[in-house]
């Protein structure tokens, strides 16, 4: 086994993702010696898919106290890695380096160029102005300590690294076609950390009925989505919402399902789709008479027109229990009101999550009570650093995950060249 050119750096940083590439370039920045290993042949391949190729970099929420709030219920860990490098020090750093941004629907901010790589290109450049010693198509086969300390990297080419400090930035388990396959939780653990249940995360739900796939490639925009458990309300979320072949996605789906993922451990779940959440029932009523009186003539099946997205139509019509042929105006007001509930209400059950190969994250990780959150130093190892998803915190899609890495990131990076 040979020595990597028999250099000691003064960080060795594993993984180049959002979290690495940040912690290895604010390292050499402080004038380390850092290497950064990355076992795919490219860094980044995960960046490259975020925000659907978009990049969506960070949210335009500029005061922490708020934006912790979007990650559960122990958000507060991050304020301290925000107070360092925060949202607007985020928007700053990609700026100053001539990443033009945007701020879209929903305070989500992206490349003005809608490019991924843009984003990538500028954390290359970061780290090779900084000096960072990059080594793609370099995997770790096993991490050797010694007491509370870590001697050295194996690689699995037999190559060894050897470092004053070592920072994993390994991600999750979602995407593991991009590198992404959990190693980071294995190496954790055998140093005697703790690693929460792993489960996907921001992931589309496969549902039990069959109709979904009849409005397959159909979006809503201002639904609202409501998860029950043995007939209690568990959570819901207002915005869009994607039918697919196998059941539900986009935005709203996605951020109730690392939840509804735990909830499914413990049985069944219910899912009440409000197709119409500005409206009360007797709104919706007077709303739906009105169209009958438009249309009285015609057959309950072509009256919809005005209230639902053609891809909904037969779908309702079918739920609502009422004969598709019948003449609007024979229509009765119990049958109507059996359709205001339908619209108000549509039932789902869930079946199950898609798996980390369709997950955005990875919900859990290394246990945030083993990490301190003024230098995302190992409360266990000594010269030891965690950044990015590997650790047990996430938020919702738009931004939120994004920003994790790059606070942790920088701040590790920061703190392992200190």
């Amino acid at each position: 086994m040979k020595r990597e050119n028999n250099i000691i750096f003064d960080a060795a940083v594993v993984g180049g993702g959002p979290a690495g590439m940040m912690a290895a370039g604010r390292a050499g920045e402080l004038g380390a010696k850092v290497v950064l290993l990355e076992k795919n042949n490219a860094l980044g391949r995960k960046l490259l898919l975020t925000g659907k190729g978009r990049s969506n970099i960070t949210k335009a929420e500029f005061n922490p106290k708020e934006l912790v709030k979007k990650y559960g219920r122990e958000g507060d860990f991050l304020l301290y890695p925000l107070s360092v490098f925060g949202v607007k020090e985020t928007i700053g750093f990609f700026e100053k380096k001539g990443l033009k941004t945007k701020t879209e629907r929903g305070k989500r901010i992206f490349p003005q160029s809608d490019k991924a790589g843009d984003v990538l290109g500028i954390l290359i450049d970061y780290l090779k102005k900084n000096k960072v010693k990059i080594t793609t198509n370099s995997e770790v086969g096993k991490i050797l300590k010694n007491k509370n300390r870590i001697t050295k990297i194996i690689l699995k080419d037999g190559r060894e690294i050897s470092a004053k400090n070592y920072i994993i930035c390994t991600g999750g388990k979602s995407f593991p076609g991009t590198g992404s396959t959990g190693d980071g939780y294995k190496w954790a653990k055998e140093m005697g950390h703790t690693v929460t249940k792993l489960r996907p995360a921001l992931v589309p739900l496969k549902i039990k009925e069959s109709w979904p796939k009849r409005a397959q490639g159909l979006s809503l925009k201002n639904v609202e989505l409501t998860v029950f458990q043995n007939g209690k309300k568990q959570d819901s979320r207002f915005g869009e919402l994607l039918f697919t072949h196998f059941g539900l996605s986009g935005p709203i789906v996605l951020d109730l399902s690392g939840e509804i993922g735990e909830l499914l451990e413990k049985g069944e779940v219910k899912l009440f789709l409000d197709l119409k959440p500005a409206l009360d029932f007797q709104t919706l009523d007077k709303r739906i008479r009105s169209d009958f009186s438009k249309y009285s003539n015609k057959l309950f099946k072509n009256c919809l027109s005005d209230l639902l997205p053609k891809k909904l139509i037969s779908v309702i019509v079918e739920l609502s229990g009422i004969t598709p042929f019948k003449k609007v105006n024979e229509i009765t007001r119990e049958e109507r009101h059996k359709l205001v509930g339908v619209l108000r209400g549509l039932e789902m059950g869930v079946c199950s999550l898609l798996g980390f190969g369709k997950a955005i994250i990875t919900s859990g990780g290394v246990l945030l009570k083993e990490i301190d959150s003024k230098t995302m130093k190992s409360k266990l190892i000594e010269n030891l650093f965690f950044a990015g998803e590997i650790i047990d915190l996430h938020g919702p899609t738009g931004g939120y995950n994004l920003q994790f890495c790059w606070s942790t990131g920088y701040l590790a990076g920061q703190s392992a060249a200190k």
